[in-house]
């Protein structure tokens, strides 16, 4: 009867010991090649490139705060970021190919952004980009006014330029004014303007004058023009003050002299025509008889000096013909006597 129970017994601490053993067993070590654990840390690909970007403006100062967006050949996003503060931005772990590049702000309200650009990623190399964001341009109003009035002048044609450079030609319209755009170089950039057609009526404006313009900014220019001069017309009421001078006086006007007085040129009283008597001094030749030497108003001195002439000469030829006759009768009488 007792055999029975103490196999039993046993059984029971043999199962018992089973049941204990177990747990013990699972606190040793177990074997490393079945412990799970963590995943290793992503490497990059052996093949795998870098974009590095380096941003400024043209004056050569970094530009912090640009954003770029780059996109692979399939048009999807392979990374976007901001220039740090010495203008730099990595895009790392990129596969080989040909990547599109947008800048989407050039970090500057003075700045504008550049066009996209393609860019190459070759395996395990670093392609570097220097992106140069160029200021915004100036914004330029010309003006042409008259320099007495101020009255707006259309159709006056300016250069502006800097150096030796001509940068934008400019010409007024209807309301005496135009207007461009003007690239420039810095944050304060000197040019020049030089008139090169003046309006309608004006002289042109001679001197080269400057002005300065900032970035993105509007600025006005102006150019004055004087009216052109004319020749003053003559005055009607501009008539010559001196009178003819009478016979045998000198004229007032230089190389000519009034005819001399009865007795000099005189013809000879028993000629049978008489002829027009040229002035001393005077070079004319003299006209054919029953013609006027010269027309015009300045031959009017002239014509009344010679009518005077021929009158006094011909009373003292008619006076010398009656003489005569008076003599002749009594060189008669005293004959017959």
């Amino acid at each position: 009867m007792h055999a029975p129970f103490v196999l039993s017994a046993a059984v029971a601490i043999a199962v018992t010991g089973t049941l204990n053993w177990t747990p013990a067993a699972s606190a040793q070590p177990s074997d490393p090649t079945h412990t799970p654990s963590a995943a290793p840390a992503a490497t990059p690909a052996p093949d795998a490139g870098s974009v590095e970007i380096t941003t400024k403006d043209t004056a050569g100062d970094a530009l912090p705060g640009s954003a770029f967006l780059l996109l692979d050949s399939d048009g999807e996003e392979a990374g976007r970021g901001r220039t740090d503060a010495q203008g730099k931005l990595t895009f790392a772990d990129l596969a080989s190919g040909v990547y599109r590049l947008k800048e989407t702000a050039s970090g500057s309200p003075l700045h504008e952004v550049i066009a996209d650009q393609d860019v190459i990623v070759t395996p395990a190399a670093t392609t570097r980009l220097t992106v140069i964001d160029p200021f915004k341009a100036a914004k330029v109003l010309l003006q042409a006014k008259d320099d007495k009035t101020g009255k707006l002048l259309p159709g006056a044609t300016v250069n502006i330029g800097t150096g030796t450079s001509t940068l934008l030609t400019l010409t007024t319209g209807a309301k005496g004014t135009a207007s461009g755009e003007l690239p420039v170089t810095s944050r304060k950039t000197q040019f020049w303007v030089k008139e090169i057609k003046a309006p309608a009526g004006y002289d042109l404006y001679q001197p080269s004058k400057t002005f300065t313009a900032a970035p993105g900014a509007p600025v006005t220019v102006t150019v004055t023009n004087a009216t052109t001069a004319t020749d003053p017309k003559p005055d009607p009421s501009d008539k010559p003050t001196h009178a003819p001078s009478a016979p045998g006086k000198p004229s007032s006007d230089t190389g000519r002299a009034t005819p001399s007085p009865p007795g000099t040129g005189t013809p000879d009283a028993n000629s049978s025509s008489t002829a027009a008597v040229t002035p001393a001094g005077d070079s004319t030749p003299n006209a054919p008889t029953g013609s006027l030497a010269h027309t015009g108003a300045d031959a009017t001195p002239w014509l009344i000096g010679g009518a005077g002439a021929l009158i006094t000469a011909g009373g003292g030829a008619l006076f010398a013909a009656r003489r005569r006759r008076a003599d002749n009768s009594t060189d008669a009488g005293s004959t017959t006597s």
